[in-house]
């Protein structure tokens, strides 16, 4: 199972103004039935539309505009969102923060002062710094254990292992 990000902002928005549009109706209705002037005349909005025709510009480009915002909330829909967990086996998962912090944990080998850690569907790009003038083999180590960390998760898909190694030596 992997789980796929929520569409709340969309779903947000869509909401805000879908209440907007009742709270604006419902409060024309409110006026009409007290016996003052509404917000929005429905004299006038009948009259302005009864004047309009399918050829006018108006229409069109409120047509395009709807359209438009239409396709974007149904391509937001359809495109998956960001896998938020790695899959063990079919049944099982872990998320990625999970397995990211598990991950930059096994980069702290001896040697490496800190690790960033970001976990992609293939790779885990890791970059490690370290105050070593030397540092030949440390980023072997730290693959070697990236990949024996990895192996204990047992994904179903074992991601590429990518490790740059910097120096941030002080001056002395």
């Amino acid at each position: 199972m992997t789980r796929r990000s929520r569409r709340a902002l969309p779903a947000a928005i869509t909401a805000f103004v879908l209440l907007a549009v009742s709270a604006l109706v419902a409060a024309c209705a409110i006026q009409l039935i007290v016996g003052e002037t509404p917000l929005l005349s429905y004299d006038v909005l009948a009259a302005g539309l009864h004047d309009m025709t399918w050829s006018a510009p108006a229409v069109a480009a409120a047509g395009g505009v709807v359209g438009a915002v239409g396709l974007l909330l149904l391509l937001v829909a359809v495109v998956p969102g960001r896998a938020r967990t790695a899959a063990l086996d079919p049944h099982t998962s872990v998320s990625v923060r999970g397995l990211r912090n598990a991950l930059r944990s096994a980069a702290q080998v001896d040697g490496v002062e800190s690790a960033v850690v970001k976990v992609g569907r293939r790779r885990v790009k890791t970059v490690v710094r370290t105050r070593r003038a030397v540092v030949d083999g440390l980023a072997d180590a730290v693959r070697t254990s990236l990949d024996h960390r990895i192996g204990e998760f047992a994904l179903v898909r074992p991601p590429q292992v990518l490790v740059r190694v910097k120096t941030s030596r002080s001056p002395s």
